[in-house]
This record gives C-alpha cells, sequence and structure tokens, in this order.
C-alpha cells in the first residue's frame, strides 16, 4: 500500500508499520491527512518480521513504526514522525503560534504514558487470549525473552498470568482517566482539541482512544466525559481514518478484540468505580 502514485520529493518515503500497530496508525493517519505518498514495508509482527537483523538495524529495539526518508535519514518514534510528516506539506497540522502550538507539544510527549496504558490493555485482554490459546508454555517463555528489554518481559508475563487483574492494568485505568478527563476539558473549546482547526493533537491521539472503543472499553469514557464519544465520531468520519486506521482490520480480527476486552471489562470497570 502507498499514498498517492503521483511523483514529488516525498516519494522515496518508506514506512516501515503493522496493520494493527497503535503507533503505526498514527503515522499513516497523519500521511493520509497531508496527502504525502509513501512506500509500505508492513511487516508481520506474528511471524517475527519487527526482529529480523535487517529491521534491527534500522530500530534496535525492534518496534514499528520506523520511517526511512529520501535521504536515508532513519527516524524513530511515532510522534517524532508525524511532526517530520507535518512539515513536508501544507498545510500544517501543528498550530504555527499561541498556546496551541506548546499545548500540542504536551499530547505529543503525554502519547508515551498514553501508549503505555493502551498496551498493558491490548495485551491483558486480545493479545493475552491469542497468546495464550495457541502458544505452549516453551514458546511462551521464548515470545517472552524476545521483548525489546527485561522490564517489559516483565510486564508481558505479568499480564499474560493475571489479565485484567495485573497492576498494569490498574495503571492504565489511572493513565487514561486522567487522559479523558483533560481530552473532556480541552474539547470544550471546539470540535476538535485545540478548537477549532483539527491539528496533529488530534491526529497523535486517535488511535489510541480508537483502541479503547475496538476492545470494547469505550466505558472508560462514555458517561463521565461524553464530548470524547462525538471527537471521535468526527474523527472516524475523516478519510484518513478508511484508510489508514480502518483498512487493516477484517471482520475476524474486530470480533477477537471486541470480544477479548468485553470478557475483560467488568474487572477494568471495578479499577475506575474504585477510582472514583
Amino acid at each position: 500500500m502507498s499514498g498517492n502514485a503521483s511523483r514529488s520529493a516525498t516519494d522515496m518515503l518508506t514506512l516501515y508499520h503493522s496493520g494493527s500497530s497503535v503507533c503505526s496508525q498514527k503515522v499513516r493517519l497523519a500521511l493520509a491527512e497531508k496527502g504525502i505518498p509513501w512506500t509500505s514495508r508492513n511487516l508481520d509482527m506474528t511471524k517475527g518480521e519487527h526482529q529480523t537483523p535487517d529491521y534491527l538495524k534500522l530500530n534496535p529495539n525492534g518496534v514499528v513504526p520506523t520511517l526511512v526518508t529520501d535521504t536515508g535519514d532513519v527516524i524513530r518514534e511515532s510522534s517524532v514522525i508525524i511532526e517530520y510528516v507535518d512539515a513536508l506539506a501544507a498545510p500544517l497540522l501543528m498550530p504555527v503560534r499561541g498556546s496551541a502550538v506548546w499545548q500540542t507539544r504536551l499530547w505529543l510527549i503525554r502519547c508515551i504514558e498514553i501508549h503505555a496504558a493502551i498496551n498493558s490493555l491490548t495485551f491483558a485482554t486480545v493479545i493475552r487470549k491469542m497468546v495464550l490459546g495457541s502458544m505452549t508454555a516453551e514458546q511462551l517463555e521464548d515470545w517472552l525473552a524476545r521483548a525489546p528489554g527485561p522490564d517489559i518481559t516483565e510486564k508481558r508475563r505479568d499480564l499474560m498470568n493475571r489479565g485484567a487483574q495485573s497492576p498494569h492494568v490498574d495503571g492504565a485505568v489511572a493513565t487514561l482517566d486522567g487522559v479523558f478527563r483533560d481530552m473532556d476539558t480541552a474539547l470544550r473549546n471546539g470540535p476538535w482539541l485545540m478548537g477549532d482547526d483539527y491539528s496533529l493533537a488530534d491526529c497523535a491521539l486517535l488511535a489510541y482512544v480508537d483502541r479503547v472503543r475496538r476492545l470494547g472499553l469505550g466505558g472508560l469514557y462514555e458517561g463521565r466525559f461524553g464530548s470524547i464519544a462525538y471527537w471521535l465520531e468526527r474523527s472516524r468520519a475523516r478519510p484518513s481514518y478508511g484508510s489508514a486506521i480502518q483498512a487493516y482490520y477484517d471482520d475476524e480480527t474486530e470480533t477477537k478484540y471486541l470480544a477479548a476486552g468485553s470478557e475483560a471489562w467488568p474487572q477494568i470497570a471495578a479499577r475506575l468505580l474504585v477510582r472514583h
């Protein structure tokens, strides 16, 4: 898959990504919003294609996405990549003046903790179901050992063992509770996080909030922060959502995500009640 067929100075952009990776979705969304052509290197992470020697030369952590520019520069970290992509063509999604500039950058920095929370919820639900249903104990240990680092190995081991009862899920609920509260406050000033205009902040957060919805965990924001549901609906109506996110899911995968998350929801909802 690529962006546009026409030639331009950005035709040599190559994106190493994976279909359901939220960080990959974030970058594909920015490319779609900007209308920038790109060459796809879609890595099948179930086959370990993100851990091959060639890819590890580009990204030693073995994570996606990674962008290789037309000059051969290698850019990692999705929030850094979308800022680079935004600067390639007008109109800019990054506000150019006033407090909206630093507010947008704060959202981009905050994506680090948001990603960790979404990762915990995803591993505690759908990935846990997939892994435990397809691996022997030995295969599981091998899979855990191939995580980017020992801290991540232990986090994943706990999520595989405890599922929604893991303390990592408590942390995720606490993080997202604060994120949704702040999003709700920001959305009082307009349909988008920075007010009247769609910005890089909206682009950065969509994949994460959409993952919560896709897992059937919308109760984390529904009812208490109603503006987020409307923001998500508007975001999903944009053409970029269809090509950057929805196109990478089939019905079977969607069903698995929803079933796994919905099964865990009562335990996750109980954590939310304790906080309130």
